[in-house]
């Protein structure tokens, strides 16, 4: 069976053309301003008109307030919304309630113990994405798209009530090792298929997506 991708940060219709075509089940738009991938409510409305009906339209967040979701959902058909900061296990109730729409929450992982907090959002959140905590010290560190992996195997054995997505620093060359250490049905890729920071590579993002649909 092969492995349904999500390819976040798209921020042109090149990018999002790539990602349709090699057959993402899932693109993603980041509304977070200090990210190299930031789109406005208004570019990404104009992105998801080049996204055909049956592939996940997801917007990024990170603790944001209800006026940004709701411009974002204004503008643009978002089928999911994905959290990514430090939004609570209430917070992430009152979005789904308020906007109608599912929520992903993201895990930072970096240890055993961090995949504890998951457990919080049993009920509240309808999807988990399990990405790479950066280090402290790193210089720049955004919540997602630092490129950087946590140990899979810390993922091996466990199961979760609700569907998952795997993320950070998968790349076409890896993902074949993360999957089979980690047994995930769904994961996530942005830097892994950039040649900069937020220039994705229709190339690369082709390659990730036939490297998924070979598993």
């Amino acid at each position: 069976m092969s492995v349904a991708v999500k390819v976040c940060g798209l921020s042109t219709r090149e990018s999002v053309a790539a990602a349709v075509r090699g057959g993402a089940r899932f693109v993603g738009f980041v509304f977070y301003p200090p990210s190299p991938r930031h789109v406005t409510p208004e570019q990404a409305a104009t992105l998801c008109a080049g996204v055909p009906p049956g592939i996940s339209k997801v917007g990024l967040f990170v603790d944001a307030e209800d006026a940004l979701v709701k411009a974002a959902l204004d503008a643009a058909p978002l089928d999911l919304l994905q959290f990514h900061g430090r939004e609570s296990p209430e917070r992430v109730s009152d979005v789904r309630r308020r906007f109608g729409r599912p929520v992903m929450k993201a895990i930072a992982v970096a240890a055993a113990e961090d995949l504890a907090l998951a457990q919080r959002y049993y009920g509240s959140a309808d999807r988990l994405l399990f990405d790479a905590k950066p280090p402290r010290d790193m210089v720049g560190a955004l919540p997602g798209g630092n490129g950087l992996a946590f140990d899979w195997k810390l993922l091996g054995e466990r199961r979760w009530p609700v569907p998952w997505m795997l993320s950070g620093g998968l790349t076409a060359e890896n993902l074949a090792e993360a999957v089979a250490t980690t047994h995930a049905a769904e994961v996530d890729v942005s830097s892994g298929v950039e040649s900069a920071p937020g220039v994705k590579d229709p190339n690369k993002i082709a390659a990730f997506l036939a490297r998924s649909r070979a598993l």
